[in-house]
């Protein structure tokens, strides 16, 4: 199938460039516009599937854009308002016209890609649905270990009730998981619904979060999306003060309403939340989120660090070296005993999510057969943090200053993990655990582009 092609229109050139180059690393073809003039140029001959539209240009305003986009009903593709001033009138204004969506800037890179994809997977679409549908790499917790034993049994109990869950743990330590496997427990039939951290900071978020009413009718948000579902939350202590009194308000009175409607709704959602080891702590300092963890932990959970179950880590090795086979045509390789060996006597800081960033690793650039400690060895002393066989050592950056230390780190580290996910952003931030907004800026500071580093990798 074509790339789609979009059409951003923006009289910013660092916006523009910035929004292009993103698009162009997802695989879109991208044509830009400085103002309503070349934009209607652009418009015409190219007919994009999508158009992100500026407001305010020296010219032509959007609005009036698309009112001549739309003129006899709906704009022949998807069209998404940007802003830096927008107001919720303009927003109820280009909705009307028929704009898909209405994003304000500063704009989360994460939320655009979601809304791009969204509205290139139906034209027509009336609502923007508030999960992400990222498919997971295990629908239960891996392990026999008593821990694993404990923690599947408190899961249980827990898919029997309707009350909160919290669940705590390490970053990269299985708390997603642990909350799909709740919710496949569960008897409820809907869909499995994730409030993505970076949507919960944006300035419309009631109207993301509690969805608004429309001419035509309801606009639903999460809670709307979550009904007769599970919700979860990931990363409390990240979320923003508004983001809090929602979410406290809702559990409370068990209804939420609309933006702009009258009627209360029942949310009828089962909720379940994640945070880091140390949220007990960190809500002493915000009264908020105290008051949103004491409700919510009614059925607490801990998801124990790798480092704490390594007789679980050869089962996980075998899973994860038959699943990327089957869902990334990368080729199958066993692991030897010894070298599974070794893998249980690494601490693994990085959990679950660095295990399976190793075998991935192993299975990329091993080429065929066996794995063994050797292959395994290679692939730890290149890991970030990880000493080589043979003592310590004095690296030469310990010689630098702080700052020039860190950022040659990041750029070495960086630059490695491009040349892994040959030259992709999005798999990068999934890779090192990093939002894209922040990611883009970070490879910008230091300098490095993304597909230079991919084509350095595969000349090595």
């Amino acid at each position: 199938m074509d790339p789609a092609n979009i059409l951003v229109v923006d009289d910013e050139p660092d916006i523009r460039d910035l929004v292009r180059e993103i698009l162009e690393d997802e695989g879109y073809e991208v044509t830009v516009a400085k103002d309503g003039a070349a934009a209607r140029t652009a418009f015409a001959r190219n007919k994009p599937d999508l158009v992100l539209l500026d407001i305010w240009m020296p010219d032509v305003d959007g609005i009036t854009l698309l009112k001549e986009w739309s003129a006899g009903g709906k704009p022949n593709c998807p069209v998404v308002i940007m802003s830096g001033h927008g107001t919720v009138e303009t927003a109820v204004e280009a909705t009307r016209l028929g704009a898909h969506d209405f994003i304000q800037k500063p704009v989360s890179l994460a939320k655009l890609l979601a809304v791009v994809s969204q509205a290139l997977d139906s034209r027509q679409a009336q609502e923007k649905p508030a999960n992400r549908t990222v498919p997971p790499l295990a629908s239960e917790p891996i392990g026999s270990s008593a821990l694993m034993q404990v923690l599947r049994k408190k899961a249980e109990q827990a898919a029997r009730h309707d009350s909160p869950v919290l669940i705590t743990g390490e970053p990269g330590s299985g708390r997603e998981t642990l909350a799909r496997y709740i919710h496949k427990l569960s008897n409820r039939d809907g869909e499995f619904v994730v409030l993505d951290p970076c949507d919960l900071k944006l300035e419309m978020l009631g109207t993301f979060m509690l969805g608004n009413e429309q001419d035509d009718g309801s606009k639903r948000g999460a809670y709307g999306q979550a009904r007769e579902c599970s919700l979860f939350i990931p990363e409390l202590q990240e979320l923003s003060a508004d983001a809090l009194k929602i979410i406290n308000q809702v559990l409370e009175s068990d209804r939420y309403l609309h933006q702009g409607g009258s009627n209360g709704l029942s949310s009828n959602c089962r909720v379940i939340a994640s945070g880091s080891t140390d949220l007990i702590n960190r809500s002493q300092e915000d009264s908020l989120l105290q008051q949103l963890y004491y409700k919510l932990n009614v059925l607490p959970m801990q998801v124990p660090p790798l480092r704490d179950r390594k007789d679980d880590i050869p089962e996980l090795v075998r899973f994860y070296a038959q699943w990327f086979p089957n869902h990334e045509n990368l080729p199958y390789r066993p692991f030897s005993v010894s070298a599974q060996n070794r893998l249980r006597n690494h601490s693994w800081p990085g959990n679950l999510r660095e295990l399976g960033n190793l075998v991935r690793r192993l299975l990329i650039l091993g080429g065929t057969g066996e794995v063994t400690v050797d292959d395994v060895e290679n692939a730890l002393r290149e890991s970030p943090g990880t000493q080589a066989a043979g003592g310590p050592q004095h690296p030469k950056i310990f010689d630098l200053p702080l700052r020039e230390a860190r950022e040659q780190f990041e750029r070495e580290y960086l630059t490695y993990k491009l040349r892994e996910t040959g030259g992709s952003v999005g798999k990068l931030a999934e890779a090192v655990g990093m939002e894209r907004t922040h990611l883009y800026r970070k490879l910008r500071a230091l300098g490095i582009d993304p597909k230079t580093a991919a084509r350095q990798g595969h000349a090595t």
